[in-house]
């Protein structure tokens, strides 16, 4: 059949490229750049993502299901039609007015008989009206629920039927979407035993996703539908998805140990510790450890054999994108974890040496997830100098994206605390984290990387978690490294010292009124080795800067506690509640309080001392490093200092309403 085309009318000539027609094009532009979000119960719900590899471009990211879904918005199922009736280009409009009309009314007759010819049709054209209704924006939403009713009742008892159709799977993955906890159950008791299909399905993996995520009492079931094909799934460019979500987003201990039975090999699974029971749940949370327990020499050797060859087939097929998920690296965990405990030492170095050889060119795709990150640390722990070399040479083109990943900058601390060459390390991990400091200090995880450089596994900055993690890899270094800790930590901070202190020397002006700036500064300012004195007087230079609000900014409270401790020395330890003091060698507290008084000056030393801001603290401790202060010069300084404070200003201070002034008046008085 011919589908003939309308000549087109024209437009006013108002609205062809005028002022309207780019305005609509704008909203439009900016509509669809907001972020997507999933609705549930009529509430707007962010769904989690899983975490991407490092090696991965932003702009490459792969979106969720939800974010796919969102889409039929602009996708109308009123385009079926034409998807369903050829145009030919070559044939002319009817000199007739008549015929084109008599046209159109058999095109539609046929399209009908042929909509009419196909299963469940009528069904479908009741699915999509209803379907419309459940979609619109902004209505109530007792009024979708009773949408969201009537569409279940049309489906109900056809989901398995009508789910495989490419507009079916997103009629139904609506109902999951803005349905309640009844509707979802239902269509996932209607899909058992299809669920595997499902999953390897372009449209409909994504409603398998949104039922695991949605249905807990069902996930169990469902994965164990998997259960047999899980190696041959991750292999699959589309179930490859559904599986990585479920064991990183959704699943629990137990249901992850179904995930991963398949791994154990064949010998493992006639042990059936899924079968749902209290003691086989728990037996299986052990992961690999449980199935080993209570073999003999034998029976783990050939299931040793079999993960590593299953493990095999994943890195071999890297090409697949199996490599950067979650479950494949627990599944290497737990493969490592169980080669340590082979008697042999011998066996124990061949075993890791042959898994090491068959994943190292991919090491940079598994650093983003808990387990992968301790799969590369342990290989960085264990290595020789060639191996640490080699791994290196992997991830140095990633460091930055790794400095600012909490999981895969643990990789990167590692290296740093293991690694005897030191020239090594400063062109792979330092030089590019020193590089990117002006980038990487305003994120918790950047700022982390820059100060592991200066003072590593700090309490100040580094949870006891985090260090308790970085420890895992002590005893291993003793047998590998050469090296001290203490040498190692003091050539890397020698590194890295000079680019640091050149950076706070060019932008200090800018660190100074952030909080996150001021962090960094004093343990760079404390800690670092080389010469300080340039980088101290440019912050001193910008202290008495007004900032945009005519306020001054000592009395930011971040920049104020940054000249306390500068001041002091050392940090504050609230424990002990005394300060610590850095060594003399590495932080001069009384030269920077004499350049303090000579850079700051006279005014803008006895403005702070009158105002309102915290400025008094920051003078008042001023005056105690110079009582500290045992150089024969200071005794002048103190004189200079003790003369700008007379009589009329003394009354002013006592007057005022100034925080700390008790504590100032003190320290004056013992100048």
């Amino acid at each position: 059949m011919v589908l003939t085309q309308k000549t087109p009318k024209k437009r006013p000539a108002a609205s062809q490229g005028g002022p309207h027609q780019k305005k609509r094009h704008v909203e439009s532009t900016v509509k669809s750049s907001k972020p997507k979000s999933t609705v549930h119960a009529g509430k707007s719900v962010s769904g989690p993502k899983r975490s991407q590899p490092i090696t991965r471009a932003v702009e490459e990211e792969e979106g969720s299901e939800d974010e796919w879904v969102s889409e039929d918005s602009r996708d109308e199922l009123k385009n079926d039609d034409q998807t369903e009736m050829e145009v030919d280009q070559e044939d002319k409009a009817p000199k007739d007015p008549n015929a084109a009309r008599e046209s159109h009314k058999a095109q539609k007759v046929l399209h009908d008989q042929r909509r009419a010819a196909k299963p469940h049709s009528s069904l479908m054209v009741e699915a999509k009206r209803l379907w419309s209704l459940v979609r619109r924006k902004n209505i109530p939403p007792a009024e979708r629920q009773q949408h969201v009713k009537a569409l279940m009742d049309v489906m109900r008892g056809k989901v398995k039927e009508i789910v495989f159709k490419h507009d079916a799977s997103r009629i139904v993955q609506s109902v999951v979407k803005y349905g309640g906890q009844p509707e979802r159950d239902q269509i996932a008791a209607e899909l058992k035993g299809k669920f595997k299909e499902l999953s390897q399905s372009k449209y409909s993996k994504f409603l398998v996703t949104k039922l695991i995520r949605f249905c807990p009492s069902h996930r169990s079931s469902i994965l164990l539908e998997f259960q047999s094909s899980v190696l041959r799934m991750l292999l699959h460019k589309e179930a490859s998805s559904v599986l990585a979500d479920a064991f990183e987003l959704y699943a629990n201990a137990y249901e992850r140990s179904i995930l991963l039975r398949e791994f154990y090999g064949k010998e493992a699974n006639l042990f059936n510790f899924t079968s749902g029971s209290e003691a086989d749940k728990e037996l299986g949370k052990k992961g690999l450890s449980g199935v080993l327990e209570g073999a003999d020499a034998e029976r783990r050797r050939r299931i040793l054999t079999a993960v590593k060859e299953n493990l095999e087939t994943i890195y071999n097929n890297s090409d697949k994108g199996a490599v950067t998920h979650a479950i494949v690296h627990r599944a290497l965990w737990e493969y490592l974890t169980a080669v340590k405990e082979v008697p042999d030492e011998q066996e124990q170095e061949r075993l890791a040496r042959e898994m090491f050889d068959i994943c190292q060119e991919v090491l940079a795709e598994m650093v983003h997830t808990k387990d992968g990150s301790r799969v590369v640390r342990e290989f960085i722990a264990q290595g020789s100098a060639k191996d640490r070399k080699q791994i290196l040479k992997v991830l140095k083109p990633h460091i930055d994206r790794m400095a600012v990943d909490d999981e895969a900058q643990l990789v990167l601390f590692t290296a740093l605390d293991v690694t005897d060459d030191t020239k090594l390390l400063a062109k792979s991990v330092v030089a590019p984290i020193t590089a990117a400091a002006a980038k990487l200090y305003a994120s918790p995880q950047g700022r982390r990387s820059v100060l592991y450089l200066i003072v590593p596994r700090t309490r100040r900055h580094f949870t006891p978690a985090q260090i308790a993690c970085l420890s895992e890899t002590d005893i291993t270094r003793v047998k590998t490294s050469k090296k001290s800790p203490e040498s190692r930590e003091e050539e890397i901070r020698k590194v890295a010292s000079e680019d640091l202190l050149k950076w706070i020397e060019d932008s200090a002006h800018l660190l100074a009124k952030e909080p996150n700036g001021c962090l960094v500064l004093a343990e760079v300012l404390l800690h670092a080795d080389g010469d300080k004195s340039k980088a101290a007087q440019s912050l001193l230079k910008v202290i008495s800067t007004p900032l945009e609000d005519s306020s001054q900014l000592i009395d930011i409270p971040t920049t104020s506690r940054l000249f306390k401790t500068l001041l002091q020395g050392g940090h504050y330890n609230h424990t002990t509640s005394i300060v610590e003091p850095v060594p003399t060698s590495m932080w001069d507290s009384c030269k920077f309080a004499i350049d303090f008084i000579e850079v700051v000056g006279q005014e803008e030393i006895v403005t702070m001392c009158v105002g309102r801001g915290n400025g008094t603290f920051v003078v008042a401790e001023m005056m105690e490093a110079l009582i500290r202060c045992e150089v024969e010069d200071v005794t002048e300084v103190r004189k200079t200092v003790k003369g700008w404070f007379g009589k009329e200003l003394i009354e002013k201070i006592e007057a005022g309403e100034t925080k700390g002034k008790k504590i100032l008046l003190e320290k004056l008085a013992l100048l």
